[in-house]
């Protein structure tokens, strides 16, 4: 009952308050998590999909909360989250193993320890050019690319060593460098992001202003010298009447 009204109340205010929308993606992911990815973990491996599934909506909605609408921006976030829950709770999952193999849960770290660390390292190399696609859509400079696949590297250097030694404290490696992150790497992402003007469109890079500037600057310049030239002249012509007197 607390559940029912909670989520009712929760998705009508998001409609009232913010836009249909992000109500829709709200009720999509309490049906998703409530519905579909409780119950697979009796079932199939495959509630790990649907669970990452379940986790990348809440940053669509956010984008669809300040947009209303699901731009190619959204779908990049909302796969970066996909892709970062397979390291995180994989190797969570390692060291939870014995529990989940006691609750009758079917996880790939209970069914097939080698697979949940493959699907780990899989998902890791995913997260480059994921990271690599954000400048690609102008929703940060370039710069992103180069530090945030610093991040990356990191990050793969460890789930490459648990796909190695699946042990207990490689496990215990990755997962806490994965809490770790998303923070750093959504906040790299915040301090190389390009402005955006009212409209909604990229702003112009600050070094346009700056190229004016400099071609007014030469242009005065320019113009300067050939002022001074002409007075030049004048002075010669008037010099030579003279002396012609």
């Amino acid at each position: 009952m607390f559940a029912s009204v909670t989520g009712l109340g929760g998705v009508s205010l998001l409609a009232a308050a913010v836009n249909p929308l992000t109500a829709a993606l709200g009720a999509a992911n309490l049906f998703l998590y409530a519905s579909v990815y409780t119950p697979m973990k009796r079932m199939s491996i495959a509630n790990t999909w649907v669970g990452s599934i379940v986790g990348a909506i809440p940053p669509m909605m956010g984008w669809a909360a300040c947009t209303n609408s699901l731009d190619p921006e959204a779908w990049l976030l909302g796969a970066l989250l996909y892709a970062w829950q397979f390291p995180h709770f994989n190797s969570l999952a390692w060291n939870l193993r014995a529990d989940y193999s006691k609750a009758g849960y079917r996880m790939m770290a209970v069914t097939n320890p080698k697979l949940n660390a493959r699907v780990s390292l899989r998902y890791t190399l995913a997260m480059i050019p994921l990271v690599t696609l954000a400048p690609y859509l102008d929703m940060t400079s370039w710069w992103f690319a180069v530090d945030g696949n610093a991040v990356n590297a990191v990050m793969l250097a460890s789930a490459v060593n648990f796909w190695r030694k699946r042990d207990d404290k490689s496990a215990r490696h990755l997962f806490f460098l994965s809490l770790i992150y998303l923070p750093v790497v959504l906040g790299l992402m915040m301090f190389h992001k390009k402005p955006v003007d009212a409209d909604g469109s990229v702003a112009a890079s600050s070094g346009a202003p700056m190229a004016s500037l400099h071609m007014e600057e030469d242009d005065d310049e320019y113009e300067y010298v050939d002022e001074d030239e002409e007075d030049e002249e004048e002075y010669e012509s008037s010099s030579a009447s003279v002396a012609r007197t």
